[in-house]
């Protein structure tokens, strides 16, 4: 048909073609952006299978799952209405960790006769009447550090001249202050681990009678951090370093009064973390960097030697040069999650790749009170398998 039209016109045609194939790819990604947003904005939340799989594939159709996750150990639950509760736990079980203080209510002593015949009353039994939680509010005092003194007598006989022993004492948690090692372990406690701000701890000082301003409290946070937490987080490092297996991860992180950028942008916390399989207890670390780039892991990582690198893929560890990297398979069950449809069917690609992940993971649950080389025949003999 278009043999019979001018050269030009065919041309023509044919630009409008392409630009409309360029169209329908561009409309096919935004309705899948779109679809993906609306599923991050309304769908449930939770990573859990049960909210993403039929009730076919929950009930164990895909594999054993009950005897994956049958465990005497682990406290009944009770399904009401799609909400999982645990057993109420008894008065006992909450407390059975507090230590016990006794309170022994007691007759007067000139009241310990009979009301029916006026004699003497002897104790019979103790009676247990209730339980009380019982709290004591913080509170603040100063303490007077002193040292003795010794002189030798001898010395002093001898040669006219006190020799004096001094014995040494613990150097103080900030020179020149008043900051003691509670005290500081409570500012820091209450500003990272409760958000509590400096300027309201201030307020909360001044309550236990002490007026103590939200600059000296920053300047124990960043005297001790600088002097006492940071020899210690290097130490870390250096183990850490030495690991067979890193894991790497970041997420955003907003500094205020930051020299070159507004309070809305957005710098990184990176982590690195030793993991559980070492038989000692893992190692976390946080390194405030301003950016995402790549040379950051790199340049943290750059004393590492034959290790694996476990992150979610992004693309910055790239730069990372001394590792094997590997990829997380959390991650990777995330990223089937957010591309199955709703009611996605057993053939979709998705659902199938989001069921291999699950599978797995069934497995390391298994897993994980076993021994490092328990875990590894047995990853070889059942996990292995799946991931072919």
């Amino acid at each position: 048909m278009f043999k019979e039209l001018p050269a030009p016109a065919i041309e023509y045609i044919s630009g409008l073609e392409n630009k409309v194939g360029l169209l329908e790819k561009r409309i096919d990604q935004l309705t899948e952006l779109l679809l993906s947003a609306n599923k991050a904005r309304f769908d449930p939340s939770s990573e859990k299978v049960k909210y993403l799989l039929s009730d076919e594939y929950t009930q164990g159709s895909f594999f054993n799952e009950a005897e994956a996750y049958a465990d005497e150990n682990v406290p009944e639950t009770i399904t009401i209405d799609k909400h999982e509760r645990k057993k109420k736990r008894t008065k006992e079980e909450l407390a059975e960790n507090l230590p016990v203080e006794e309170v022994i209510i007691d007759i007067p002593e000139d009241e310990r006769f009979c009301d029916i015949c006026e004699g003497g009353l002897h104790v019979i039994g103790k009676e247990h009447v209730r339980s009380e939680l019982n709290i004591i509010p913080a509170k603040a005092y100063l303490e007077k550090i002193y040292r003795l003194n010794y002189g030798c007598g001898c010395c002093m006989e001898e040669t006219d001249e006190a020799h004096i022993i001094k014995p040494d004492v613990p150097e103080p948690v900030v020179k020149r202050g008043l900051a003691s090692p509670s005290s500081v372990a409570h500012v820091m406690y209450q500003k990272y681990v409760n958000a509590l701000p400096l300027y309201r701890q201030s307020k909360d000082w001044a309550m236990f009678g002490v007026e103590i301003s939200r600059v000296t409290l920053a300047n124990w946070i960043i005297y001790t951090s600088d002097h006492w937490l940071l020899p210690l987080w290097n130490a870390f490092k250096t183990l850490l370093l030495l690991s067979s297996v890193i894991l790497g991860d970041e997420t955003t992180f907003q500094v205020l009064k930051e020299p070159g950028k507004t309070p809305q942008s957005k710098s990184q916390m990176w982590v690195y973390c030793t993991g559980r399989w070492s038989g000692a207890p893992p190692i976390v670390l946080f390194e405030y960097q301003p950016t995402r780039a790549g040379a950051h892991p790199e340049a943290f990582l750059k004393d590492a030697e034959n290790y694996f690198l476990l992150t979610d893929g992004y693309i910055g560890y790239d730069s990372v040069s001394n590792a094997i990297l590997c990829n997380c398979w959390q991650h990777m069950r995330r990223y089937f999650t957010e591309a199955m449809p709703k009611n996605a069917p057993k053939d979709n690609p998705a659902r199938i790749g989001l069921e291999y992940c699950q599978k797995l993971f069934v497995l390391e649950r298994g897993f994980e009170k076993m021994s490092i080389e328990e875990r590894h025949e047995k990853r070889i003999e059942k996990s292995k398998p799946v991931t072919r």
